[in-house]
């Protein structure tokens, strides 16, 4: 779990340095890092999973000490976290409902679309279509291999059964 922690947490810093140097650069850079996160926003806060209320099988991996934290407290954890650093290098968070709540110390959003996440999951995603593609085509142009090797696996079978028998 410590190497996966590691990894991830270079993953995010990588992902910061590469957003921060997009928006220090040219006006065309910075309006592609601005894409990235408009693209990028939504689907990184429904990561966490369905809210608490909906999530099926939250419940028991937090009795279980699988998961330390809820989907809706480390959805909250990342937004709290992630807004900040996008208002540091100029970006902005396309929630038009985003806002800091002072009482609570934790930033409001916007209203989730639930039913985006929920077709994505059902294979109905955006990229869904050509990610099976590029799947189907790669087993496909792999066939050659696994003929090749299922040839030399058997004549290696047969070679072996020869020599045993001519042991016998």
């Amino acid at each position: 779990m410590v190497r996966v922690c590691k990894e991830e947490s270079f993953h995010q810093r990588q992902g910061f340095q590469i957003m921060m140097t997009l928006a220090q650069g040219t006006e065309d850079q910075k309006a592609m890092a601005q894409d990235a996160l408009n693209r990028w926003w939504w689907p990184s806060i429904m990561m966490f999973g369905p809210p608490d209320d909906n999530s099926p099988n939250s419940a028991q991996s937090m009795a279980w000490n699988i998961k330390r934290f809820s989907n809706d407290e480390l959805r909250q954890k990342f937004i709290d976290l992630t807004v900040p650093q996008a208002e540091l290098i100029g970006l902005t968070i396309p929630d038009a409902d985003l806002k800091w709540n002072q009482e609570t110390g934790h930033y409001e959003h916007g209203p989730i679309d639930w039913d985006e996440f929920n077709n994505v999951i059902a294979g109905h995603g955006p990229c869904n279509k050509e990610r099976l593609a590029a799947r189907n085509k790669a087993w496909d142009d792999g066939a050659w291999v696994r003929e090749a090797a299922a040839a030399h696996a058997e004549k290696r079978a047969q070679r072996k059964a020869s020599e045993e028998s001519a042991a016998a």
